[in-house]
């Protein structure tokens, strides 16, 4: 959702949008981008987060990776406390600026559980339904 505080112009017209030089996301109603970041150089997805105008401002200036907690209710900056670092390369928006891909170089794990991913887990189908498969442990 676009508001007179935020940092970015609102979103234009569908070819401004998807055709534009203008970095104009489309925020929800809650304010928020969501981000799915990855490793600049496996491409493998380290995790899928979100963005309000304020974290995403900070991302963009600063080269450091900045999120906004919805469970928090807070900005971060990721590896503030952990240490575990993301210096964004590239960043990108879909056609429709409501998603945004950051390519990042990682320090340490990217997942809270200590995992280089959050996606560690395959569903597969069981005798009684979908189950979930670990596919790496917690880093040391």
């Amino acid at each position: 959702m676009w508001t007179p505080s935020t940092p970015f112009a609102p979103p234009g017209t569908k070819l401004e949008l998807e055709e534009g030089a203008g970095l104009t996301p489309k925020f929800n109603a809650d304010g928020l981008v969501t981000v799915i970041t990855v490793d600049h150089a496996s491409g493998e997805i380290l995790m899928l987060a979100h963005m309000n105008a304020e974290a995403l401002a900070r991302t963009v200036s600063t080269g450091d990776a900045w999120y906004f907690s919805r469970s928090r209710n807070k900005l971060w900056r990721k590896g503030e406390t952990s240490g575990n670092t993301q210096r964004v390369v590239e960043m990108r928006v879909d056609c429709d600026q409501d998603a945004i891909l950051i390519r990042v170089e990682q320090k340490g794990p990217a997942c809270h559980t200590n995992r280089r991913s959050c996606f560690y887990r395959v569903v597969e189908q069981g005798a009684d339904g979908p189950i979930l498969r670990i596919t790496s442990q917690p880093e040391a």
